[in-house]
């Protein structure tokens, strides 16, 4: 049998500004999704989970139904649509998928699923797809399962590189990887809430979206961009419009000073940044919770020089910073004020290799055109 896989990712600075093409900072982390599989000799794709999730069989053909919202099939469902769309129907795969990264947690678990997966079917049919190609096929991939995104988490989980964060454009696309200081640590601290994106958060989501859009185009603007001003938010009426919009511009002010930060090793600076980040999440796009924002404080109070909800929202994780050396006191701090002693919901995480440099030397990808 053959294998690859795909990271999840943590986003350290850059929270729903992917979708307006603005510039995102995250980095591929460690956990990963992996796809074993042998070629089938037809069209029909078949998938069994480690993980306890029912298998999964269809065949696959140019127009694919999807199942119920929340099936775990749809993201298998959405990699073969998206390889159809751009290099036609091939023959399927018999799978074996598995993975470590935590669901519904904000660390685009279901991205690494339909990396992986997209990945799994372009080598058992010889496709050689490079980082540019599969980022046209990938976004509008898994908004076949309902969500409105943009592409930084499959940028990350693709072109993910060891001991760096990515600074990554999508107008024009492009990715230029930033080292992260060594003696910069960051934790995954798990709010005990879920964050799924299939059900009525899904519409809260997608909605904010909207509203940004909407935002934009009153203020007469074509794209984000072009819009430095943050004041420009008290000429719109709508409450929800003048949120989001404020939270899209600061939100990647924020982005640029944090990438000069990290280039700058400024430690504290980082962490204020990340900090902010919270806030404007938390009071102006409305996307925290209330054990997001407890799990927030309780590690700034442990020690951390910064911490914030990563992800969508609604629930799912906090992406936590400290010095390196600072780290296991963080660690303990938060199991004793926000877990009561259980350790299991806190974990380190490090910049790591994405897809295509764990693929590298088989014909199925590249990393260049």
């Amino acid at each position: 049998m053959q294998t690859v896989s795909a990271p999840g990712r943590v986003n350290l600075i850059g929270e729903h500004i992917d979708y307006h093409l603005l510039p995102v900072l995250p980095m591929a982390i460690g956990q990963r999704v992996t796809v074993r599989f042998r070629v089938s000799t037809d069209t029909r794709i078949s998938a069994v989970s480690l993980d306890g999730f029912a298998p999964r069989s269809f065949e696959w053909t140019n127009g694919i139904e999807p199942y119920p919202a929340g099936d775990w099939g749809n993201y298998l469902k959405a990699a073969a649509q998206a390889v159809a769309l751009r290099w036609g129907v091939h023959r399927g795969i018999d799978a074996e998928v598995t993975g470590n990264i935590p669901p519904a947690a904000g660390l685009s678990s279901s991205s690494a699923l339909l990396v992986a997966f997209t990945l799994a079917l372009l080598r058992a049919n010889g496709i050689a797809a490079s980082l540019e190609e599969l980022m046209e096929i990938l976004p509008d991939g898994e908004q076949y399962v309902g969500t409105r995104g943009g592409g930084m988490d499959h940028a990350s989980s693709l072109a993910g590189e060891e001991g760096c964060a990515l600074e990554i454009h999508f107008d024009p696309f492009h990715v230029r990887p930033i080292r992260i200081p060594a003696d910069w640590g960051f934790l995954c601290a798990h709010s005990l809430r879920t964050a799924e994106k299939s059900s009525a958060v899904r519409e809260e989501y997608n909605q904010r979206r909207f509203a940004g859009q909407r935002a934009l185009q009153a203020l007469g603007f074509a794209r984000y961009a072009d819009v430095t001003d943050e004041t420009l938010a008290s000429r719109l009426s709508d409450p929800l419009e003048q949120r989001c919009f404020l939270h899209v511009v600061s939100e990647a002010r924020r982005v640029r000073e944090a990438i000069g930060a990290m280039e700058a090793g400024d430690a504290a600076a980082f962490g204020r940044i990340l900090n902010e980040g919270h806030g404007s999440l938390r009071d102006g796009l409305q996307v925290s919770c209330t054990e997001l924002d407890r799990l927030t404080e309780c590690a700034l109070q442990a020690g951390a020089l910064g911490a914030r909800l990563t992800g969508a929202g609604f629930g799912g994780c906090a992406i936590v910073f400290a010095r390196r050396d600072e780290l296991a006191r963080v660690k303990q701090g938060l199991v004793d004020l926000f877990y009561g002693g259980d350790a299991s919901h806190v974990f380190g995480v490090a910049p790591s290799a994405g897809a295509l440099a764990m693929a590298a030397g088989t014909s199925a990808v590249s990393s260049h055109p």
